[in-house]
């Protein structure tokens, strides 16, 4: 499949941003050359899925859509994990949110170590063989668990991954080590979740003061807390200040710098209004110079 270079996030579809402003932001993106929408089947309840499948309705075979399996559903005894039982349940029920036949990626969400992967590997592939799946991939998996999935796929002759979501941002830089280098040495697509740092890196927090009305920092006091060191406080003044002087925007900047690396296929990245979806593609026209990069390479600790 041929992907636009960025993918867009719904995890604040009906919760965030209500349903007419959620579709106006995915007419948006599909306007602007946006192909793919990355959601789960606990965004909001489910309701995440629902809008997409309604602002796509008509437009289906242009849009690619990626949606996950494996987290917990509130309210529904025993629906979480990734045995054969969940997985089956969990794809029809997305795909009748979406109003769709089919998932062009599907991914499992988390690891379940309770569940043998022999079992959620064979479960994947029945998917794409009776075509209700496209393709299969993973989130949050660590390379160890990668490499045992491509073991067992290629024993058995099942699908493998086709791409990868780990976290990667300018100051969350974990997947470097390990899961970057190998879907590069595999050839596995990495669309990378929480190119802001829930927004921190685009400089919307300042410190001693509370989060903006309607942030992921107001919403979620734990996030909050958790980006309050004066490190991180530091490193996006450092950052503002690079944008300022190249004449970008802070999250313009911050995603150029992530797809300048050879592994990332494209960020996955969210917006409240169609204006920050234009300003999220601004990214695609910085050209980050070697001297640039570097300095911003030099803020976050690989």
């Amino acid at each position: 499949m041929n992907v636009s270079r960025i993918c867009l996030g719904s995890n604040n579809f009906g919760r965030q941003v209500d349903e007419s402003a959620s579709i106006a932001i995915i007419r948006k993106a599909l306007g602007l050359g946006v192909n793919i929408i990355d959601t789960a089947d606990v965004y909001v309840q489910g309701k995440s899925e629902e809008i997409i499948g309604k602002a796509v309705a008509g437009s289906r075979k242009d849009v690619l859509i990626a949606t996950k399996v494996g987290s917990e559903i509130v309210g529904v005894p025993g629906a979480r994990g990734l045995s054969r039982k969940h997985i089956l349940w969990g794809v029809g029920e997305s795909l009748k949110r979406l109003g769709t036949d089919y998932i062009d990626i599907y991914y499992l969400h988390h690891p379940d170590p309770t569940t043998p992967l022999q079992e959620t590997l064979e479960t994947l592939d029945g998917l794409v063989k009776d075509g209700r799946v496209r393709y299969i991939a993973c989130s949050n998996f660590s390379r160890d668990l990668m490499s045992e999935a491509e073991r067992i796929q290629e024993q058995n002759g099942y699908a493998k991954f086709i791409a990868a979501q780990p976290r990667y941002n300018l100051l969350q830089r974990e997947a470097e080590s390990d899961v970057l280098p190998y879907c590069l040495e595999k050839s596995i697509s990495v669309f990378s979740y929480s190119p802001f740092m829930g927004g921190f890196l685009t400089g919307k927090y300042e410190k001693g003061k509370p989060p903006p009305p309607g942030s992921r920092g107001a919403i979620n006091q734990r996030f909050f807390e958790r980006i309050r060191s004066d490190s991180d406080y530091l490193a996006v003044e450092r950052v503002v200040k690079i944008a300022k002087e190249k004449g970008v925007s802070t999250s313009a900047l911050a995603l150029a710098w992530i797809m300048k690396n050879p592994a990332v296929t494209a960020p996955i990245v969210g917006a409240s209004t169609p204006r920050q979806v234009e300003e999220n593609c601004e990214a695609l026209n910085v050209n980050i110079d070697s001297k640039t990069f570097d300095e911003l390479d030099s803020i976050g600790h690989p």
